[in-house]
């Protein structure tokens, strides 16, 4: 996402999977140098990015494969919304409604 420095050194990252039905899962979380695998594989990949360390510290909290708890949905959620936004992608929910 925009504002987010490729060149920093990350100490801690965690990736999601939406699938648009479920709340968000933990799919990969690291310190370090799994921390940069895990930035590395979602820039290859042109996965947005959003830099938000107190939000990440709690994410890195959830287990793997876990569905992230309620109480992170609006901050995920306001995540979510911008990378659809930058990608020029609409919720399959939204679409069904204007059909």
């Amino acid at each position: 996402m925009s504002g987010f420095d490729k060149d920093k050194i990350v100490t801690l990252a965690v990736a999601l999977h939406y699938d648009e039905v479920n709340a968000p899962r933990v799919v990969a979380k690291g310190n370090d140098d799994i921390a940069q695998k895990i930035m590395e594989i979602a820039r290859r990949h042109n996965v947005p990015l959003q830099e938000n360390t107190e939000l990440v510290r709690l994410l890195s909290k959830v287990e793997l494969g876990e569905q992230i708890p309620e109480v992170l949905y609006l901050a995920v959620a306001e995540i979510i919304a911008f990378a659809y936004y930058l990608r020029g992608k609409v919720p399959q929910a939204m679409n069904k409604k204007q059909d």
